[in-house]
């Protein structure tokens, strides 16, 4: 970032061409200044809200929050734009505390002050309420391998249990061009034809309870942290402790390193990923649910997982379950 300051220095913006360049894009390679940069990020991401049709008026809109660079920009320009553009929506900030000692304790701290700074009513769900169970204990049974797995599901069922609570419409995600475009590749590489076939969907779960939306789509991983940076905004910048075991760390830097090469590399992806077409004669899965919880099971069971008795102890490898029953 401090080398894309330097290079701008002593020219003109190229969007006003009044004011120093402060920085460079990533996005368009454009010099420009603080001031046209804080307005075409944020009319950008106008621009998305509006032609997707994502928010109706009166609609009650819960920001999964983190307390990272991602969630906490988009809580903050989503309430200017709220604002600015009277879009009339009830913003609420949803949290998930998995339980990793070290990390998320901290993080909602973060999401904590975020309440005060932006006027935002706070909602946190844990794992250890809805399930029994932390990260930490997950981790400890298992080692430290499919982390991520694990901790997706119950991530996904907590934020849904979580917007029903505040009786929500819609909850849209930090999720940005880079996220989207790692996505991708990753079901490419996995041959995963059914998520490949709905990961650059704007929004999705428009058939379940609580669909989610996804204004950061088109929106660089770089730009964020150079808004975040010049509006000093208050987040927390420490990575998971369990993600560096993550599958998706490798996507990340392959496209990391595509991005320098090409900078709209990203957004050739993502557009790959819209134009991409399944032939009729492929069988999709179906997706389920747990008989148990009801929540969505991408399969009836899996095996070798483990289960704990009424005293805490493991008991064995168990099957015939969703991986949420199993663990709680």
């Amino acid at each position: 970032m401090a080398e894309n300051h330097k290079k701008a220095a002593g020219r003109l913006c190229y969007l006003c061409n009044q004011r120093r360049a402060a920085l460079k894009r990533p996005k368009t390679l454009e010099q420009i200044c603080r001031e046209c940069f804080y307005e075409v990020f944020e009319e950008e991401i106008h621009q998305v809200i509006v032609k997707n049709q994502l928010f109706k008026p009166g609609e009650r809109i819960a920001i999964g929050a983190s307390g990272g660079k991602d969630s906490t920009v988009l809580a903050y320009v989503l309430s200017e734009l709220n604002r600015r553009h009277n879009y009339g929506l009830d913003l609420f900030l949803l949290s998930v505390d998995e339980g990793i000692t070290g990390y998320r304790d901290d993080s909602l701290e973060t999401v904590k002050r975020n309440e005060i700074q932006y006027g935002l009513p706070l909602k946190i769900v844990s794992y250890k309420d809805l399930y029994g169970w932390t990260m930490d204990e997950i981790v400890k049974m298992i080692g430290l391998k499919n982390n991520c797995t694990f901790c997706g599901v119950f991530r996904r069922q907590a934020l849904d249990r979580g917007a029903a609570l505040l009786k929500v419409d819609k909850l849209v995600t930090g999720h940005n061009a880079d996220d989207i475009a790692e996505t991708v590749l990753l079901n490419i590489l996995r041959g995963d034809i059914a998520r490949l076939s709905r990961c650059t969907s704007i929004t999705t779960g428009e058939d379940g309870p609580i669909p989610r939306c996804k204004p950061f789509k088109y929106t660089y991983e770089k730009e964020i942290v150079m808004y975040a940076y010049f509006k000093r905004l208050d987040y927390f910048s420490t990575e998971c402790i369990y993600s560096p075991n993550a599958y998706r760390g490798f996507a990340r830097e392959f496209i990391k390193d595509l991005e320098r090469m090409r900078p709209r590399a990203i957004l050739d992806i993502i557009k790959s990923g819209e134009d991409f077409r399944i032939s009729t004669s492929t069988k999709m899965p179906e997706q389920g649910t747990c008989e148990r919880c009801g929540y969505i099971s991408s399969q009836v069971s899996v095996s070798f997982a483990f289960k704990r008795d009424k005293h805490g102890v493991q008991i064995g490898l168990v099957s015939g379950m969703s991986l949420v029953e199993q663990l709680i």
